[in-house]
Formats: structure tokens, sequence, C-alpha cells
């Protein structure tokens, strides 16, 4: 059983619910601080994660290429599309889903809000780790952060961010399933380097939720997809020729 998957969009469901129905009850200062310390928070898991890296050229390799994949694949742009889109039923369900952000900012954030949910290296390392072994840990503690995270940024885009719950659901759901397949050929040192990769996309993340740079996180996803086989590739065919 994907329990740990289901436990984690749950939270993603019901906190966007919550904060959906209470986005009037808090001021737009509250919610703005609020805003800053999940960012803060975001930043501080991604550096938890890129510390313990094992090959640094292969991760950096892996954020360039991959993010020129998604530059080039125009990844960001279709994701944009893809959150207008998930917009329009939500605010027809619930006329109170709308937000005063400008469209602008609405996308950016909704935007922001999908790749934290749906990209983390967190998320994707738990669901790996929740199909092959069992262990439920790791979803289970992310799923604690997603809950309030998920209240906090649904008092400002609405109802649209429970939605989210389906496709992160569908994407960790398919990770799970493929484990038993992808497990058996990682050894612990490519499972560092992906964890920090999706570090990386976590840090750069922190920095969008609070507004200081807009990195283009959408399109960094790639990256997590030729981790694994980058830094296979840097321990067995580079780092014997050093």
């Amino acid at each position: 059983m994907p329990t740990g998957v289901i436990i984690n969009a749950a939270s993603v469901l019901f906190g966007g619910l919550l904060g959906g129905f209470m986005g009037n009850k808090f001021t737009e200062q509250f919610k703005n601080d609020i805003t800053l310390i999940f960012g803060v928070c975001s930043m501080g898991m991604g550096i938890y994660s890129i510390a313990p890296m094992k090959y640094m050229p292969a991760v950096i390799f892996a954020l360039v290429i991959g993010t020129g994949i998604g530059l080039w694949m125009h990844l960001g742009q279709w994701i944009n599309k893809g959150a207008v889109e998930m917009q329009k039923p939500i605010s027809k369900l619930f006329p109170n889903a709308k937000s005063d952000m400008s469209h602008e900012d609405f996308v950016n954030t909704l935007v922001t809000v999908i790749v934290l949910f749906c990209a983390s290296g967190t998320g994707i390392y738990g669901s790996l780790d929740n199909g092959m072994t069992g262990d439920t840990t790791i979803l289970i503690s992310k799923s604690v952060l997603d809950f309030f995270t998920a209240a906090i940024f649904a008092c400002n885009l609405g109802y649209v961010v429970s939605i989210i719950a389906i496709p992160q659901f569908i994407l960790f759901y398919i990770l799970f399933l493929l484990a038993r397949f992808i497990f058996p050929l990682t050894t612990p040192n490519m499972i560092l380097d992906f964890k920090a990769c999706g570090g990386f996309l976590m840090l750069a993340t922190g920095f969008r939720m609070v507004k200081l740079k807009m990195f283009p996180i959408a399109d960094m996803i790639p990256a997590m997809v030729i981790i694994m086989p980058l830094s296979w590739i840097w321990a067995n065919w580079f780092l014997p020729l050093l």
C-alpha cells in the first residue's frame, strides 16, 4: 500500500481546503510574513539535502544540462498553462477562490507551489523509498510541512491549491510503482547526489517563495531525471581517469 503517498496527497488536499476556507480570516501582513517563514524552511531543507552530496561535478552538470533541457522544451511555459487551466474550473466551483493577486503573481506563486509539492527531492525520494522498503517516515515528515504550507498558500490562491494533490498523487504513485525497478540500479552515492539535486530545487523554491529571485524551477525539473545516471557516469568513467 502506498501509505506515505496517500498521506502526503491528503495533507495537501485538506491543507488547501482549510486555507481556502480560512483565507479571509488572516490579515495580509500575517500571510506575507508566514510565507517568508515557509520560504526559509524550504531553503533550510534544501541546504540539509545538499550537504551530504557525494559528487558535486555530477550534480552541477545535471542542474545545468537539465535546466537547459527544460528551457529548450519550454517546460515552464507548459506548466504555467496547466496552472491557469487548473484554476478555471475551480473558480467556477468556488467563486471565492479568486485572489486579489495580479494574474502574473497568481501564476508565478501557483507554479512555485506545484513544484514545491510535486517535484521536491524529498517527495520523489520518499516515494521511491516507500515503494522499495515500505518506510513512510520521509513522506509523513514532508506531509506535516505540506499541510501547513498548503493552508497558508491557499489563503491567497484559494481552493485551487487542494487540487494540486491530484497531480502530486499521480506522480508519487508512479514513482512508488517504479521503485522496485529503480532502486536495484542505484548506489548509496547516487541517492545522495539525487537528494542534493532536489535540495538545489528546494533552495531555489525558497528564493521564489520570499520573492527574492524568481528561479525557473519548473525548467529545472529534468535535472532530477538525469542526475543519477550522471552520478554513475562520473563515478565509473571520469573518476578513474583523475
